[in-house]
Protein backbone atom coordinates (compact mmCIF):
# COMPACT_ATOMS: atom_id res chain seq x y z
CA UNK A 1 0.00 0.00 0.00
CA UNK A 2 3.04 2.34 0.94
CA UNK A 3 4.92 1.72 -2.58
CA UNK A 4 1.30 2.00 -4.15
CA UNK A 5 0.98 5.71 -2.65
CA UNK A 6 4.43 6.50 -3.11
CA UNK A 7 4.15 5.64 -7.01
CA UNK A 8 0.78 7.73 -6.70
CA UNK A 9 2.87 10.86 -5.46
CA UNK A 10 5.42 10.61 -7.52
CA UNK A 11 3.10 10.60 -10.46
CA UNK A 12 1.17 13.67 -9.23
CA UNK A 13 4.61 15.41 -8.75
CA UNK A 14 5.12 14.34 -12.27
CA UNK A 15 1.82 15.79 -13.65
CA UNK A 16 2.19 18.94 -12.40
CA UNK A 17 5.51 19.91 -13.19
CA UNK A 18 4.04 18.53 -16.90
CA UNK A 19 1.14 21.08 -16.97
CA UNK A 20 3.25 23.48 -15.42
CA UNK A 21 5.73 23.29 -18.31
CA UNK A 22 2.81 23.06 -20.68
CA UNK A 23 1.28 26.32 -19.17
CA UNK A 24 4.80 28.57 -19.03
CA UNK A 25 5.01 27.42 -22.88
CA UNK A 26 1.29 28.24 -23.92
CA UNK A 27 1.78 31.52 -22.30
CA UNK A 28 4.97 32.02 -24.17
CA UNK A 29 2.96 31.46 -27.64
CA UNK A 30 -0.30 32.51 -27.14
CA UNK A 31 1.35 35.72 -26.03
CA UNK A 32 3.28 35.90 -28.88
CA UNK A 33 0.78 35.19 -31.38
CA UNK A 34 -0.94 38.48 -29.85
CA UNK A 35 2.07 40.14 -30.66
CA UNK A 36 1.85 39.15 -33.95
CA UNK A 37 -1.61 40.30 -34.56
CA UNK A 38 -0.86 43.75 -33.33
CA UNK A 39 2.28 43.91 -35.17
CA UNK A 40 0.49 42.86 -38.16
CA UNK A 41 -2.43 45.73 -38.06
CA UNK A 42 0.65 48.26 -37.19
CA UNK A 43 1.58 47.73 -40.67
CA UNK A 44 -1.25 46.87 -42.57
CA UNK A 45 -2.14 50.48 -41.00
CA UNK A 46 1.36 52.32 -41.97
CA UNK A 47 0.71 51.21 -45.92
CA UNK A 48 -2.71 52.76 -45.66
CA UNK A 49 -1.16 55.78 -44.75
CA UNK A 50 2.13 55.54 -46.68
CA UNK A 51 2.05 52.83 -49.62
CA UNK A 52 4.86 54.41 -50.92
CA UNK A 53 7.37 54.78 -48.07
CA UNK A 54 6.99 51.74 -45.82
CA UNK A 55 9.17 49.78 -47.01
CA UNK A 56 11.78 52.01 -47.84
CA UNK A 57 14.90 51.88 -45.63
CA UNK A 58 18.65 53.10 -46.31
CA UNK A 59 21.58 51.60 -44.99
CA UNK A 60 23.81 53.96 -44.04
CA UNK A 61 27.10 53.14 -45.70
CA UNK A 62 29.42 55.87 -43.78
CA UNK A 63 29.84 55.98 -40.23
CA UNK A 64 29.44 59.87 -38.33
CA UNK A 65 32.25 61.68 -36.98
CA UNK A 66 31.44 61.40 -33.31
CA UNK A 67 32.11 56.96 -34.04
CA UNK A 68 35.80 57.78 -34.46
CA UNK A 69 36.16 60.60 -31.69
CA UNK A 70 39.88 60.09 -30.98
CA UNK A 71 38.90 61.26 -27.11
CA UNK A 72 36.44 57.80 -26.35
CA UNK A 73 39.56 55.63 -26.96
CA UNK A 74 41.23 53.61 -29.52
CA UNK A 75 39.33 51.00 -31.63
CA UNK A 76 40.45 47.87 -31.82
CA UNK A 77 39.64 44.03 -32.83
CA UNK A 78 40.27 40.70 -30.49
CA UNK A 79 39.80 37.27 -32.39
CA UNK A 80 38.70 34.51 -29.58
CA UNK A 81 40.67 31.26 -30.34
CA UNK A 82 37.87 28.91 -28.96
CA UNK A 83 34.73 30.21 -30.53
CA UNK A 84 36.31 31.67 -33.75
CA UNK A 85 34.55 34.51 -33.70
CA UNK A 86 35.88 38.75 -33.73
CA UNK A 87 35.06 41.00 -31.05
CA UNK A 88 35.28 45.13 -32.11
CA UNK A 89 36.22 47.00 -28.66
CA UNK A 90 36.84 50.74 -28.26
CA UNK A 91 39.30 50.88 -25.17
CA UNK A 92 40.89 54.21 -23.18
CA UNK A 93 43.35 54.34 -20.22
CA UNK A 94 46.64 53.14 -19.31
CA UNK A 95 47.25 49.43 -20.08
CA UNK A 96 48.11 47.86 -16.47
CA UNK A 97 45.54 50.05 -14.75
CA UNK A 98 42.26 48.39 -13.30
CA UNK A 99 40.50 46.83 -16.20
CA UNK A 100 36.74 48.58 -16.20
CA UNK A 101 34.67 46.76 -19.13
CA UNK A 102 31.59 47.48 -20.64
CA UNK A 103 28.83 45.79 -21.81
CA UNK A 104 25.74 47.36 -23.79
CA UNK A 105 22.44 46.64 -23.88
CA UNK A 106 19.54 45.96 -26.50
CA UNK A 107 19.59 48.01 -29.32
CA UNK A 108 22.86 49.67 -28.53
CA UNK A 109 27.16 48.75 -29.27
CA UNK A 110 29.84 50.26 -27.46
CA UNK A 111 29.14 53.87 -28.16
CA UNK A 112 26.17 54.01 -25.42
CA UNK A 113 29.13 54.23 -23.00
CA UNK A 114 30.88 57.36 -24.57
CA UNK A 115 30.53 59.27 -21.70
CA UNK A 116 31.59 56.83 -19.26
CA UNK A 117 35.20 56.22 -21.54
CA UNK A 118 35.90 59.11 -21.11
CA UNK A 119 35.22 59.63 -17.27
CA UNK A 120 36.65 56.72 -15.88
CA UNK A 121 39.87 56.30 -18.38
CA UNK A 122 42.15 58.37 -15.73
CA UNK A 123 42.49 55.39 -13.07
CA UNK A 124 41.07 52.62 -15.38
CA UNK A 125 41.89 50.72 -18.34
CA UNK A 126 37.74 51.50 -20.18
CA UNK A 127 37.00 48.89 -22.48
CA UNK A 128 33.75 49.28 -24.40
CA UNK A 129 32.75 45.75 -26.18
CA UNK A 130 30.49 45.21 -29.06
CA UNK A 131 28.56 42.15 -28.05
CA UNK A 132 28.44 39.10 -30.63
CA UNK A 133 26.06 40.50 -32.75
CA UNK A 134 26.56 43.61 -32.75
CA UNK A 135 28.73 46.64 -34.40
CA UNK A 136 31.97 45.52 -35.89
CA UNK A 137 31.82 42.31 -33.83
CA UNK A 138 30.96 38.74 -35.97
CA UNK A 139 27.75 38.44 -36.44
CA UNK A 140 26.54 34.90 -35.92
CA UNK A 141 22.97 33.87 -38.03
CA UNK A 142 21.95 30.92 -36.14
CA UNK A 143 19.95 32.33 -32.64
CA UNK A 144 21.36 28.92 -30.69
CA UNK A 145 24.74 30.99 -31.20
CA UNK A 146 23.47 33.67 -28.74
CA UNK A 147 22.90 31.04 -25.94
CA UNK A 148 23.06 32.81 -22.03
CA UNK A 149 26.73 30.17 -22.19
CA UNK A 150 28.04 31.49 -24.83
CA UNK A 151 27.71 35.49 -23.92
CA UNK A 152 29.40 34.48 -20.38
CA UNK A 153 31.85 32.83 -22.15
CA UNK A 154 32.53 35.70 -24.51
CA UNK A 155 33.35 38.20 -21.60
CA UNK A 156 35.50 35.58 -20.13
CA UNK A 157 37.98 35.20 -23.36
CA UNK A 158 37.60 38.90 -23.53
CA UNK A 159 39.01 39.48 -20.19
CA UNK A 160 41.66 36.87 -20.31
CA UNK A 161 42.55 38.38 -23.75
CA UNK A 162 42.99 41.83 -22.14
CA UNK A 163 45.76 39.95 -19.88
CA UNK A 164 43.51 40.33 -16.66
CA UNK A 165 42.00 38.08 -14.48
CA UNK A 166 39.86 40.12 -12.88
CA UNK A 167 37.73 43.21 -13.87
CA UNK A 168 35.12 45.87 -12.31
CA UNK A 169 31.99 44.98 -14.97
CA UNK A 170 29.51 47.28 -15.52
CA UNK A 171 26.71 46.52 -17.78
CA UNK A 172 23.45 48.01 -19.02
CA UNK A 173 19.80 46.25 -20.02
CA UNK A 174 21.08 43.05 -21.55
CA UNK A 175 24.57 43.42 -21.29
CA UNK A 176 23.74 43.98 -17.57
CA UNK A 177 21.45 40.47 -17.72
CA UNK A 178 25.09 38.77 -18.87
CA UNK A 179 27.00 40.95 -15.83
CA UNK A 180 24.83 38.94 -13.55
CA UNK A 181 25.31 35.65 -15.60
CA UNK A 182 29.17 36.64 -15.61
CA UNK A 183 29.51 37.54 -11.57
CA UNK A 184 27.47 34.22 -10.71
CA UNK A 185 29.51 31.73 -12.21
CA UNK A 186 32.59 33.86 -12.34
CA UNK A 187 32.67 35.37 -8.96
CA UNK A 188 36.81 35.84 -8.71
CA UNK A 189 36.68 37.67 -11.98
CA UNK A 190 34.62 40.41 -10.85
CA UNK A 191 35.95 42.93 -8.09
CA UNK A 192 32.73 44.55 -8.22
CA UNK A 193 29.26 44.46 -10.58
CA UNK A 194 27.69 47.88 -11.64
CA UNK A 195 24.42 47.10 -13.74
CA UNK A 196 22.04 49.76 -15.08
CA UNK A 197 18.56 49.01 -15.39
CA UNK A 198 18.14 45.20 -15.69
CA UNK A 199 16.82 43.65 -12.71
CA UNK A 200 18.82 40.07 -11.61
CA UNK A 201 17.26 37.51 -14.33
CA UNK A 202 15.52 35.24 -11.50
CA UNK A 203 13.82 38.23 -9.96
CA UNK A 204 12.46 39.61 -13.62
CA UNK A 205 11.45 35.82 -14.34
CA UNK A 206 9.44 35.43 -11.13
CA UNK A 207 7.76 38.89 -11.09
CA UNK A 208 6.97 39.08 -14.38
CA UNK A 209 5.23 35.68 -14.39
CA UNK A 210 3.24 37.38 -11.06
CA UNK A 211 2.49 40.30 -12.42
CA UNK A 212 0.59 41.40 -15.79
CA UNK A 213 1.64 44.65 -15.96
CA UNK A 214 5.56 43.99 -16.18
CA UNK A 215 4.27 40.95 -18.53
CA UNK A 216 2.60 43.90 -20.94
CA UNK A 217 5.70 45.99 -20.90
CA UNK A 218 7.94 43.04 -21.45
CA UNK A 219 5.99 42.32 -24.52
CA UNK A 220 8.92 42.82 -26.83
CA UNK A 221 10.47 39.46 -25.40
CA UNK A 222 7.40 37.79 -27.25
CA UNK A 223 7.04 39.11 -30.40
CA UNK A 224 11.05 38.54 -31.09
CA UNK A 225 10.21 35.22 -30.99
CA UNK A 226 9.58 35.20 -34.34
CA UNK A 227 11.68 34.98 -37.44
CA UNK A 228 11.97 37.47 -39.78
CA UNK A 229 8.56 39.79 -38.95
CA UNK A 230 10.47 41.79 -36.14
CA UNK A 231 13.10 42.57 -38.23
CA UNK A 232 11.13 44.14 -41.08
CA UNK A 233 8.73 45.98 -38.39
CA UNK A 234 11.72 47.63 -37.13
CA UNK A 235 13.48 48.16 -40.56
CA UNK A 236 10.30 49.80 -42.20
CA UNK A 237 9.76 53.57 -42.96
CA UNK A 238 13.24 54.31 -42.57
CA UNK A 239 13.87 52.76 -39.27
CA UNK A 240 11.08 54.39 -37.81
CA UNK A 241 10.37 52.29 -34.97
CA UNK A 242 13.90 52.75 -33.57
CA UNK A 243 14.16 56.38 -33.79
CA UNK A 244 11.08 56.55 -31.81
CA UNK A 245 12.78 54.16 -29.51
CA UNK A 246 15.89 56.53 -28.80
CA UNK A 247 13.57 59.83 -29.34
CA UNK A 248 10.00 59.53 -28.43
CA UNK A 249 8.92 61.15 -25.01
CA UNK A 250 7.16 58.26 -23.81
CA UNK A 251 10.59 55.74 -24.08
CA UNK A 252 13.23 58.09 -25.55
CA UNK A 253 16.60 59.58 -23.91
CA UNK A 254 16.77 62.81 -22.64
CA UNK A 255 13.26 63.45 -20.71
CA UNK A 256 15.22 64.62 -18.01
CA UNK A 257 18.82 64.98 -19.09
CA UNK A 258 20.99 65.15 -21.95
CA UNK A 259 19.07 64.47 -25.14
CA UNK A 260 20.49 62.51 -27.97
CA UNK A 261 21.59 64.59 -31.64
CA UNK A 262 20.99 63.81 -34.55
CA UNK A 263 24.22 62.72 -34.90
CA UNK A 264 23.98 60.30 -32.16
CA UNK A 265 20.90 59.09 -33.49
CA UNK A 266 22.62 58.48 -36.59
CA UNK A 267 25.44 56.41 -35.34
CA UNK A 268 22.59 53.51 -33.99
CA UNK A 269 21.45 53.76 -37.20
CA UNK A 270 24.67 53.19 -38.88
CA UNK A 271 25.09 50.60 -36.66
CA UNK A 272 21.68 48.53 -36.90
CA UNK A 273 20.77 49.59 -40.59
CA UNK A 274 23.85 47.28 -41.98
CA UNK A 275 22.40 43.62 -43.28
CA UNK A 276 22.26 41.13 -40.10
CA UNK A 277 22.38 43.72 -37.72
CA UNK A 278 18.67 42.99 -36.55
CA UNK A 279 19.07 39.81 -36.75
CA UNK A 280 22.06 39.83 -34.50
CA UNK A 281 20.62 42.05 -31.90
CA UNK A 282 17.13 39.91 -31.78
CA UNK A 283 18.46 36.64 -31.62
CA UNK A 284 19.43 37.38 -27.77
CA UNK A 285 15.76 37.86 -27.33
CA UNK A 286 15.07 34.24 -29.29
CA UNK A 287 17.19 32.17 -26.36
CA UNK A 288 16.02 33.58 -23.22
CA UNK A 289 13.24 31.24 -22.78
CA UNK A 290 14.47 28.26 -22.53
CA UNK A 291 17.49 29.70 -19.99
CA UNK A 292 15.37 30.44 -17.49
CA UNK A 293 15.09 29.79 -14.70
CA UNK A 294 18.64 30.03 -13.53
CA UNK A 295 20.09 27.03 -11.77
CA UNK A 296 22.40 29.07 -9.82
CA UNK A 297 21.35 32.71 -8.52
CA UNK A 298 23.70 33.63 -6.24
CA UNK A 299 26.19 37.19 -6.55
CA UNK A 300 29.16 37.10 -4.18
CA UNK A 301 30.66 40.41 -5.72
CA UNK A 302 29.60 44.18 -4.43
CA UNK A 303 26.79 45.24 -6.55
CA UNK A 304 26.00 48.50 -7.00
CA UNK A 305 22.38 48.71 -9.21
CA UNK A 306 21.09 52.17 -10.83
CA UNK A 307 17.63 52.12 -11.59
CA UNK A 308 15.92 55.10 -13.78
CA UNK A 309 12.67 56.39 -12.20
CA UNK A 310 10.98 56.33 -15.59
CA UNK A 311 12.13 52.91 -17.30
CA UNK A 312 9.15 52.23 -19.61
CA UNK A 313 10.15 48.99 -19.30
CA UNK A 314 11.07 47.51 -16.20
CA UNK A 315 8.83 48.38 -13.22
CA UNK A 316 10.87 49.45 -10.31
CA UNK A 317 9.81 46.91 -7.86
CA UNK A 318 11.78 44.28 -9.46
CA UNK A 319 14.97 46.65 -8.02
CA UNK A 320 14.73 45.99 -4.63
CA UNK A 321 14.46 42.48 -5.14
CA UNK A 322 17.52 42.38 -6.38
CA UNK A 323 18.95 42.11 -2.72
CA UNK A 324 17.72 38.50 -1.90
CA UNK A 325 20.39 36.68 -4.40
CA UNK A 326 23.27 39.11 -3.63
CA UNK A 327 25.74 37.69 -0.68
CA UNK A 328 27.68 40.95 -0.55
CA UNK A 329 27.36 44.64 -0.24
CA UNK A 330 24.78 46.14 -2.02
CA UNK A 331 23.54 48.94 -2.88
CA UNK A 332 20.58 50.47 -4.87
CA UNK A 333 20.09 53.89 -6.53
CA UNK A 334 16.88 54.78 -7.77
CA UNK A 335 17.49 57.94 -10.07
CA UNK A 336 14.52 60.89 -10.39
CA UNK A 337 13.19 61.59 -14.20
CA UNK A 338 15.95 59.40 -15.59
CA UNK A 339 14.47 57.58 -18.43
CA UNK A 340 15.99 53.09 -19.18
CA UNK A 341 18.61 54.41 -21.06
CA UNK A 342 20.35 55.59 -18.04
CA UNK A 343 23.90 56.53 -18.24
CA UNK A 344 23.24 58.53 -21.68
CA UNK A 345 20.27 60.70 -20.44
CA UNK A 346 21.84 61.36 -17.01
CA UNK A 347 25.75 60.49 -17.24
CA UNK A 348 26.87 62.99 -14.85
CA UNK A 349 24.73 61.57 -11.82
CA UNK A 350 25.96 58.03 -13.38
CA UNK A 351 29.29 58.50 -13.16
CA UNK A 352 29.26 59.94 -9.56
CA UNK A 353 27.38 57.18 -8.36
CA UNK A 354 29.48 54.84 -10.02
CA UNK A 355 33.00 56.88 -8.58
CA UNK A 356 31.47 56.97 -4.83
CA UNK A 357 30.49 53.02 -5.00
CA UNK A 358 33.94 52.27 -6.20
CA UNK A 359 35.78 54.18 -3.39
CA UNK A 360 33.71 53.33 -0.55
CA UNK A 361 33.76 50.89 1.92
CA UNK A 362 32.16 47.64 2.71
CA UNK A 363 28.72 47.55 4.00
CA UNK A 364 27.05 51.02 4.23
CA UNK A 365 23.58 50.98 3.05
CA UNK A 366 22.46 52.02 -0.31
CA UNK A 367 20.12 55.38 -0.58
CA UNK A 368 17.68 56.64 -2.93
CA UNK A 369 18.66 59.43 -5.30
Amino acid sequence: MARVLHNLLLFLIRLAQKIRVLGYWSLIYGYCALCTTVALLKLWWSIILRPTTTFQWVIRETPPACLNDTSLGTHCYVRIKESGLRFHYVAAGERGKPLMLFLHGFPEFWFSWRYQLREFKSEFRVVAIDMRGYGESDLPLSAESYRFEYLVTDVKDIVEYLGYNRCCLVGHDWGGTIAWLFAIHYPEMVTKLIVLNCPHPSVFTDYALRHPSQLLKSSHFFFFQLPRFPELMLSINDFKALKALFTSRSTGIGRKGRWLTAEDLEAYLYALSQPGALTGALNYYRNVFSSLPLSQNHVRSPVLLLWGERDTFLEQEMAEACRLYIRNHFRLNIISGASHWLQQDQPDIVNTLIWTFLKEGEGRKGYRN
